[in-house]
């Protein structure tokens, strides 16, 4: 079973990826960093708090688990 630590440093280590990502998307459509910056903001909050929540339920499961 996965430690909570673990499954935090995962889940902002991924949060730096994506919300990149989305802040590059939405500038390549709007061509406005102020619009990119605020949506990749509450993308970063929301997201976080969902995807932890996620492993931890995760976690909870031996579905994909080999037991020793």
């Amino acid at each position: 079973m996965e430690k909570s630590v673990r499954s935090l440093a995962k889940t902002i280590s991924w949060r730096i990826v994506a919300t990149s990502t989305t802040i590059l998307l939405v500038f390549l459509f709007t061509g406005n960093l102020v619009i990119s910056a605020s949506v990749g903001s509450l993308e970063l909050i929301s997201k976080i708090v969902i995807y932890y929540i996620h492993e931890r339920v995760w976690n909870l499961s031996n579905f994909g688990r080999e037991t020793p």
